[in-house]
């Protein structure tokens, strides 16, 4: 269908803390890196915000261009910024510049990171008076680190005429990381005791503040990271205390999965594999890989022994305690186990207790390398995730693009990522357990080991489906344009639109 012309483009400012290639420490930065340039592609101006790190690469400082300087208001303080941009594969990004804020070798973890954070909210909504050529329709925020923007905007800046149309969208990727600190903070920081609407919104207990409670009640529309996951977490199970508040705005709630980097997240052009290989021809090439990896983890050299990997955080939320429930039994089954990753010492011991024991069988990586877990994901045959809780995940669906069939828990993202296989159609691209429970997660896993060993074509129509799966970013950013324009009011065909409606 024949492009429609557009009468005004729909601007979105996508405000962040971390985005690749410029800073990551974990997923959120791959969010940040990838979903604007899919946005754009789907017909909508995005640019992002973030503060500029000082472990920002050198060659990325040196392309950034000064674009302002003015001052802050921040309580009774009064703070430098300076706003810089460049242009990355097609997406224009702003870095606010505060050497006293963010000249630190790490992005989080310091005694005043509440006021860090307070700053670089209040920082984006000044800047907008300095964009020229860009007038935000939507601010688009993520997690507790741009949760008082919301705030801001609607309590000290809606009389200016450049805010009164902006829209909020407000991203939840981590129910865990809150920004709760002592109420203090309210004015000391926020300037924001006067406002009773302010504080009461913001107030937690009886003296505490929580910046993300107040974006879930400012915002104008909240998102979280999968579907299940936005149902869960009206629960307390999942709700990290917030669980009333999402009732409350559950009209205004949707979950979005999201997606991976299928070009970087890919079996024919990965440079670490032993040998490339796509959906036709993974009978060869994962057994070659499979062999490599047995050799470098000096695992027994046994090709018709299923290889069963953890790619993860070592963590109680990856649902690890009810691995060593039952690792003891799964062991006297004829397979091997490799674990890739580091955590929590209680995980990190046992599962270096169990490769001392049964070195032929099972090996401890307790490390993180990226180029190990490429070859983790290519050489092995089935990955177990059974996580407490999963807002997306990101190791299931890249172990499906290397034909790697995922064991994993109904829950968050698992539970939207993978059909668990029909024994009965034939059908299906993994295998999933209901309940937190050790012994459903064994059951689970000799259920595939059974298909595995006995069902062949069975288990290579998994592999061949699971590599074939689209967990492209497009999709989501559809899903994200529609939001946008039901949000705004715009109602505008663009190409992704008109797309998702046939």
């Amino acid at each position: 269908m024949t492009k429609k012309t557009e009468e005004k483009k729909l601007n979105v400012l996508y405000a962040v803390f971390e985005a690749e290639p410029f800073i990551k420490t974990g997923g959120l930065g791959d969010v940040g890196g990838s979903l604007p340039l899919a946005i754009c592609k789907a017909g909508v101006e995005t640019r992002v915000i973030l503060p500029k790190f000082s472990k920002i690469p050198e060659n990325y400082k040196k392309k950034m261009r000064r674009l302002a300087e003015f001052t802050v208001p921040l309580s009774w303080r009064t703070q430098y910024c300076g706003i810089e941009t460049l242009k990355e594969k097609g997406v224009t990004y702003y870095f606010i510049d505060n050497e006293y804020y963010f000249n630190r070798p790490q992005p989080y973890g310091y005694f005043d990171d509440g006021e860090r954070i307070a700053f670089f909210s209040k920082a984006i909504l000044e800047s907008l008076q300095y964009l020229a050529d860009f007038e935000p329709d939507i601010l688009h925020c993520n997690d507790w680190h741009t949760a008082l923007v919301p705030v801001f905007l609607r309590e000290q800046y809606m009389a200016l005429p450049l805010y009164q149309k902006i829209r909020t969208v407000f991203s939840i990727h981590n129910l865990k990381f809150q920004g709760i600190f002592s109420n203090a903070v309210l004015g000391d920081i926020l300037g924001l005791e006067k406002n009773k609407a302010a504080a009461d919104q913001l107030a937690w207990g009886y003296d505490a503040v929580n910046f993300m409670a107040a974006a879930l009640r400012y915002s104008d529309r909240l998102t979280t990271v999968s579907p299940s996951y936005a149902e869960e977490i009206r629960d307390p199970w999942y709700g990290e205390a917030l669980e009333d508040i999402f009732q409350q705005r559950y009209s205004v709630l949707s979950g979005i999965l999201n997606g991976i980097d299928q070009r970087k997240n890919s079996p024919g052009r990965d440079p670490h594999l032993e040998l490339h290989y796509n959906s036709s021809t993974f009978k060869k090439g994962k057994p070659v890989n499979k062999a490599a990896l047995q050799k470098q983890l000096g695992l027994a050299q046994k090709p018709d022994v299923p290889l069963l990997v953890i790619i993860s955080r070592l963590t109680e939320q990856k649902g690890l305690d009810l691995v060593l429930g039952v690792l003891s039994e799964l062991l006297q089954e004829d397979l091997q186990l490799a674990v890739l990753g580091v955590g929590e010492e209680k995980y990190e011991h046992a599962f270096r207790y169990y490769q001392g024991k049964m070195p032929k069988k099972v090996h401890a990586a307790i490390t993180f390398d990226l180029p190990l877990s490429s070859q983790f994901y290519a050489g092995a045959d089935m990955l177990i995730m059974p996580s407490r809780f999963e807002p997306c995940g990101l190791s299931q669906m890249i172990a499906m693009r290397y034909g790697t069939i995922p064991i994993v828990r109904e829950t968050g993202g698992l539970k939207d990522s993978v059909i668990p296989y029909n024994q009965y159609e034939d059908t299906g691209d993994g295998f999933s357990f209901a309940n937190y429970n050790a012994h459903e997660l064994l059951f689970t896993i000799k259920n595939a080991l059974d298909v595995y060993h006995n069902h062949k074509k069975s288990w290579e129509g998994m592999i061949h489906r699971a590599m074939r799966k689209d967990f492209s970013w497009k999709h989501s950013a559809q899903q994200y344009v529609a939001l946008y324009e039901e949000l705004t009011g715009t109602g505008q065909k663009t190409e992704a639109t008109e797309s998702a409606d046939q």
